[in-house]
């Protein structure tokens, strides 16, 4: 789910947070995360799903007996989310990167699906010190990338896979998969996906 916690993109998913609601749940979480499944921890794991959205992810996690916290900047969002997801389990909580100022870790899983490619190249590496920190010893971090030609209407990056493992080698994580060349599972012919996931490096 595409947002930041910058206004370079924030006041575009309050606006159509309701029309959102509708696309982002129209996809399951186990098609968009299919190709990194298999790392998640089995459940109760602790999970920070950051730029939650609508909480789709974050309410299949829950469904699956994992403790959910999800952290959303756009207010409208979150309410979507209550009205879509009533009961959930999910634990909302409003912030978003570079910082995440008021969670604590340690996580099993942080989830960014649709949410780096907002982040300006100088606040990466805030971000992903500031992930790793919230990180357990053995936990991932799972992170997906848009590609293809931003849109006009929210700023947007498209970031590679490589600058993300460079960001990550310096917060001390390693890449434990890169899966490149994944469709648009909203069916755009022009954009396409990769997803990442990260562990901490073991001494």
């Amino acid at each position: 789910m595409e947002r930041t916690a910058d206004t370079g993109a924030q006041p575009f998913y309050a606006e159509s947070a309701e029309r959102l609601g509708k696309v982002y749940e129209s996809v399951s979480f186990e098609s968009v995360h299919g190709p990194l499944i298999d790392l998640i921890p089995d459940a109760p794991a602790r999970v920070l799903d950051v730029g939650a959205g609508t909480g789709r992810d974050a309410t299949a996690l829950a469904r699956r007996g994992f403790l959910v916290d999800a952290v959303e900047p756009v207010a409208e969002l979150r309410g979507v989310a209550a009205r879509l997801h009533p009961d959930s389990g999910v634990t909302w909580r409003a912030g978003g990167l570079p910082a995440l100022d008021g969670i604590q870790g340690p996580y099993d899983v942080v989830l960014l699906s649709a949410v780096w490619m907002h982040l300006l190249p100088e606040d990466r590496p805030v971000a992903m010190r500031c992930l790793a920190s919230l990180l357990a010893p053995e936990g991932v971090l799972l992170i997906t990338l848009r590609h293809g030609e931003p849109p006009a209407d929210r700023r947007m990056f498209d970031i590679p896979p490589d600058e993300v493992a460079r960001h990550a080698a310096e917060a001390g994580l390693s890449v434990l998969r890169t899966v490149n060349g994944e469709a648009d599972h909203l069916g755009r012919e022009a954009v396409h996906w990769s997803s990442v996931a990260l562990g901490r490096n073991q001494s």
